[in-house]
């Protein structure tokens, strides 16, 4: 049975929260209407909202840009299980211990430092166009694997980094007592490690995945039909640019669940930290 000074205590707590839910409110709203009017009075804004958010033509395009987006969704599922499987390799090799695994550490830092530091857009120039050009067997040439294996390289860079710093920040201690229990090294790491490290990693894993679901519209500078490649030919066909507004709309329309979901597993996280 609550006491009444702790009932005190939430009722204060309630009325805080109401106070600061409806001061968020006003103040969004506020500055929702300052930007509209700032936006709406501009004296270029009819041939703005013609150009760029004209109803008809968003209507008109929309199931070509619709059907673009259904390859960049194929795209990111694939190129993200990939990059999942190769990060975590590629982590593992950079935290493999002894001087009998200097070369593949070496090697693995050389593959993250290039493909990092290398501009994705001429990394999908150099594999979409390049490899191609070499004419060997087996190397395919449709532009949608090309940009694929593109994005793999990249980000498999990015994450791996994100799972060595996982793998990393688990204590020694946890490793020492999987030791004396008799797990082999295999087994602690996927049993101990692994676990504890990606549980910590999850939200950046997740902001990359949120950046890749972007990135896949790049593929289309390439030549692949995408979302922003359909939205590019439904642009030159109306000579109007809202077919680029739509299919930004969409994408940001995939990211925003994906972002909200990474910020509660931050704050899920912080709340774990915090109680230990």
């Amino acid at each position: 049975m609550t006491s009444e000074l702790q009932r005190e205590r939430l009722a204060y707590k309630r009325s805080r929260s109401r106070r600061s839910t409806l001061v968020a409110l006003l103040s969004t709203v506020v500055f929702a209407v300052a930007a509209g009017l700032t936006v709406t009075g501009a004296p270029g804004w009819p041939r703005v909202r013609q150009s760029f958010f004209n109803l008809e033509i968003a209507w008109r395009s929309l199931p070509a840009i619709l059907e673009g987006l259904w390859l960049n969704l194929r795209v990111l599922v694939v190129c993200g299980a990939l990059i999942l499987v190769l990060a975590l390799g590629v982590a593992a090799l950079r935290t493999l211990r002894g001087p009998v695994w200097f070369p593949l550490r070496a090697l693995a830092t050389v593959y993250v430092d290039l493909f990092r530091g290398l501009p994705l857009i001429i990394l999908l120039y150099l594999v979409g166009f390049g490899l191609p050009a070499l004419r060997l067997t087996g190397v395919p040439n449709d532009f949608v694997v090309l940009g694929g294996a593109a994005l793999v390289l990249a980000y498999t860079a990015y994450v791996a980094e994100v799972f060595r710093a996982g793998i990393e920040s688990v204590h020694p201690s946890q490793v020492a007592a999987a030791r004396s229990l008799g797990l082999g090294p295999r087994k602690t790491m996927r049993l101990v490690v692994l676990p504890q490290a990606v549980r910590r990693v999850m939200p950046a894993l997740l902001n990359d995945f949120v950046a890749l679901q972007k990135d896949c519209g790049l593929i289309s500078v390439l030549g692949a039909v995408d979302a922003v490649r359909a939205a590019q030919i439904e642009q030159a066909r109306a000579f109007n640019f809202t077919p680029y507004v739509v299919a930004g709309l969409l994408f940001v329309l995939l990211a925003v669940p994906t972002a909200r979901f990474a910020d509660a597993m931050g704050r899920r996280v912080e709340r774990r930290q915090g109680g230990r």
